[in-house]
């Protein structure tokens, strides 16, 4: 198998592993602070005692000297860990994963302000379909049942701390972040866990916070690892199909129906993405 295979059929592990991931947010009967903190707990603590057991120390000791590139990379994804359960349990699936949709959006935007990389026409182009199918997802959520500004916000929030914090780990290219992950998983825990209710869970709810961490352990690694072997445009157009997948399984499990407005304005986001990218990867191919 050449790299670029590998390097396809681990990504697609990981966004397969990805996509129950609202739904398991859905099952778990719980306040929502509560399962973000399990959730950043078991799944941080499951990574870090792998790495410890497989490699030591030397990776967590390479994630601390990249200074404060290594410090908001943390700070982001535990945040976004957290912001993504709270705009589950306040707006629809459909609407928070169409939004986080729009972080290479976000991503670009960063890398302008922060590594003084330009903006193409072709991401001004996406930027504006983004916008636009963003505006009639929020405007949507006014008239869909379940769905609401407030989380639709929230999901912002997540695609921009996400992004932000990919924008931090390109600064420091030569040192694998994924140490980083169960620290911050494990610090968000500690620190929402005084605002959450951990212990008064009933016993059942314990198989569902296992394959929740399970789940989440498993496409955090393959998503690591696949984009070493593939590019970023690739990464992109085979993280869309979580984007798509997410709601359906959703609506299939448990009913919920998206909404017209999110359906369309989600076709409208994912389009421009999948184009865009798409667009990228064919000039690449053909030089």
């Amino acid at each position: 198998m050449t790299d670029h295979a590998k390097g396809l059929l681990i990504t697609i592990l990981g966004v397969l592993f990805v996509i129950p991931d609202s739904l398991f947010v859905r099952l778990i009967d719980a306040d929502a602070l509560t399962i973000a903190f399990w959730r950043m707990l078991n799944s941080g603590l499951i990574i870090g005692l792998g790495m410890l057991l497989l490699q030591g120390l030397s990776p967590f000791k390479a994630v601390l000297g990249t200074g404060w590139n290594g410090i908001i990379y943390g700070v982001c994804t535990g945040i976004s860990g957290v912001l993504f359960v709270l705009a589950i349990s306040l707006t629809s699936v459909a609407n928070v994963v169409f939004i986080i949709a729009s972080m290479p959006i976000f991503a670009s935007l960063f890398s302008r302000m922060f590594l003084g990389e330009p903006i193409t026409q072709r991401m001004v182009l996406t930027i504006l379909a983004v916008v636009a199918g963003l505006g009639i997802i929020a405007y949507g959520s006014g008239e869909t049942a379940g769905a609401s500004w407030q989380g639709d916000l929230l999901a912002v929030g997540v695609s921009a701390c996400f992004a932000a914090g990919l924008t931090a780990a390109r600064g420091v290219k030569h040192v694998s972040m994924v140490a980083a992950l169960p620290m911050s998983y494990v610090a968000v825990a500690v620190m929402i866990a005084p605002f959450a209710a951990p212990l008064n869970l009933p016993v059942d709810v314990a198989p569902l916070l296992a394959g929740h961490a399970g789940f989440i352990v498993i496409a955090s690694i393959f998503l690591a690892l696949g984009p070493r072997y593939i590019t970023s445009a690739e990464v992109s157009l085979l993280v869309l199909v979580e984007s798509v997948c997410a709601p359906v399984l959703v609506w299939a499990v448990l009913g919920e129906d998206p909404g017209g407005w999110a359906l369309i304005g989600g076709a409208v986001v994912l389009g421009a993405l999948f184009m865009s990218n798409l667009w990228v990867l064919m000039r690449r191919r053909r030089s």
